[in-house]
């Protein structure tokens, strides 16, 4: 068993607990619910946008703790004031040590930026609870789904409003998976069976993406160059999380790393 096949058999169990103990009604009736949706689309693609997609991660199944001292409304205020144009948190506890009061508080604290709630989606009652706990975008990542489930849960999303990233990791799930009823297509360079990072897996597959959707690049991207290079290829959304979290001030290495982009293009 694959530590993926592990995340989403402990993830099924979560979720028969979480719907036993809320139901959907009552996620209907939470503040959030109805709050109007900021697209990520549309601000990763904005006139000068930084294009990055900047992630509060407290762990992960590789690397362990990467930071267990950051709160998530004041990294995530940080993120935004560096230049941040899309937020992603973690609401998947057990691997990453998030919670979705993390995602709630990143919400209070930047009530203008969309954010991704990035978790382990296998049931349309996470989706409602995405839209109850603030989110404005849902993953459905391929290799936990199948191209009729990515299909379903994508319609069920865009039914609450929400707007929907499919994550591929290869040729195939990409040809498997990809529908007109997501809005991003992110490509993760992180095989979630080995967890082994290759940040050419973007590259490879950014000319089988479509143009009509926004193209995402996601682990493994650390220097403006590898970022540059990437935009040249076609994606405005650059998922990064570990990166930053590993740094005692993540929105300072945010800073920094807006600043090199900024820098490199214009000495272009």
């Amino acid at each position: 068993m694959t530590i993926l096949d592990k995340i989403v058999a402990e993830k099924r169990q979560e979720v028969a607990r979480c719907e036993a103990e809320t139901s959907v009604e009552t996620l209907r009736t939470q503040p959030d619910f109805t709050r109007p949706i900021i697209s990520a689309r549309a601000a990763l693609t904005a006139a000068g946008s930084t294009g990055i997609i900047a992630e509060f991660k407290r762990r992960s199944p590789s690397k362990g703790v990467i930071n267990g001292t950051a709160e998530a409304g004041a990294t995530t205020a940080g993120y935004v004031a560096a230049g941040a144009a899309v937020l992603s948190v973690l609401t998947d506890e057990p691997f990453f040590g998030g919670t979705p009061a993390d995602l709630r508080a990143a919400r209070a604290a930047c009530p203008a930026t969309p954010i991704l709630r990035k978790d382990f989606i296998v049931s349309e009652y996470q989706i409602t609870e995405a839209r109850a706990m603030g989110a404005d975008l849902i993953l459905l990542i391929a290799s936990c789904l199948t191209p009729a489930e990515v299909r379903q849960f994508s319609e069920f999303a865009h039914g609450l409003g929400l707007e929907v990233l499919l994550e591929v990791h290869d040729e195939a799930e990409l040809r498997s998976h990809l529908t007109d009823s997501v809005d991003l297509v992110g490509v993760n360079n992180r095989n979630l069976a080995t967890f082994a990072t290759d940040v050419d897996t973007s590259a490879r597959l950014a000319a089988g993406i479509p143009s009509h959707f926004v193209r995402v690049a996601e682990s493994g991207l650390q220097h403006a160059s590898t970022i540059l290079a990437l935009r040249e290829a076609g994606y405005r959304g650059f998922l990064i999380g570990e990166t930053f979290m590993k740094t005692a001030d993540p929105a300072a290495a945010l800073a920094g790393l807006v600043a090199e982009l900024s820098g490199s293009v214009s000495a272009s």
